[in-house]
């Protein structure tokens, strides 16, 4: 019969006051440098260019024009995704059906795809060569080169985020909470319009504000799909190709002051969560 050693173990000694200083300094010194490496590109290009940029809006209509254009199609783009990405969310974080777990793995194949490959998807399938873009073509709504394809570029790539945030906004609301609705008297959409979604409301506001800020910053596919009219991303692009990192810095420094709103908005939804125990 196998023997065990039922003993008490050893106790361990704690490291000694030394080892734990210099341990805390090797991690400060890793966490400043990480902070610095993703910190310090974003401020050299505000410091360089941000006054120009803002400064710039008054007499650059381009770039004006660029905005506007980014700001309206992110926004088209995201109300688009909530009417269309709200439904697919609750069912995932509701239901339990066969083939749950490919449809939740096909929902984020597009954030794991290098974007220039979902251009040229977009492309393929939303081109005027393409039996749909042939059709929707035939029928006067033309997608590539145009602000369709942008929103339709914009949608693709940054809808993921949505579901998967509002999948745990959703998934966070205790079911029970449907269920004595129901017994109340309330049907499905009832209950889902009285209980779940304003439980979940700002979840879902969370959930739409990445949304949007992704689709403001996104590149690869618009580019491919719809180089003009020109969003604010590839302004900055078609700058820098051909005038030079001069002029590029002002419209990317832009964009970076542009993308602090969302950000803002985001910090401050999150600041009103109630803390966790």
């Amino acid at each position: 019969m196998a023997q065990f050693d039922l003993s008490p173990a050893k106790p361990v000694s704690p490291p000694s006051p030394a080892l734990r200083a210099v341990g805390s300094v090797v991690v400060a010194i890793v966490s400043s440098l990480f902070l610095l490496f993703l910190l310090g590109p974003i401020a050299g290009l505000v410091s360089m260019g941000g006054a120009r940029g803002v400064a710039s809006l008054g007499k650059d209509a381009e770039l004006r024009g660029a905005l506007l254009l980014t700001a309206s199609t992110a926004t088209i783009a995201t109300a688009l995704g909530i009417i269309g990405a709200t439904p697919l969310a609750y069912l995932l974080a509701r239901r339990s059906f066969r083939g749950r777990a490919i449809v939740s793995a096909l929902m984020d194949l597009p954030l794991v795809i290098p974007h220039p490959v979902a251009g040229i998807a977009l492309l393929l399938v939303l081109g005027r060569g393409s039996p749909v873009g042939g059709v929707l073509y035939g029928a006067g709504l033309r997608v590539a080169g145009s602000a369709t394809g942008i929103v339709c570029a914009m949608l693709f790539v940054s809808a993921p985020l949505y579901v998967s945030a509002a999948r745990e906004a959703f998934a966070r609301v205790d079911a029970r909470y449907e269920s004595v609705a129901r017994t109340l008297g309330d049907d499905a959409w009832r209950a889902f319009r009285r209980v779940t979604l304003p439980l979940s409301a700002r979840g879902l506001t969370a959930a739409a504000v990445v949304m949007w800020a992704r689709a403001v910053s996104e590149f690869g596919a618009i580019v491919i799909l719809t180089y003009n009219p020109k969003v604010v991303s590839v302004l900055s692009y078609d700058r820098f190709t051909s005038f030079g990192l001069s002029e590029a810095l002002p419209v990317a420094a832009v964009l970076v002051l542009f993308a602090l709103i969302p950000l803002a908005a985001l910090r401050a939804l999150r600041a009103g969560e109630p803390s966790s125990r």
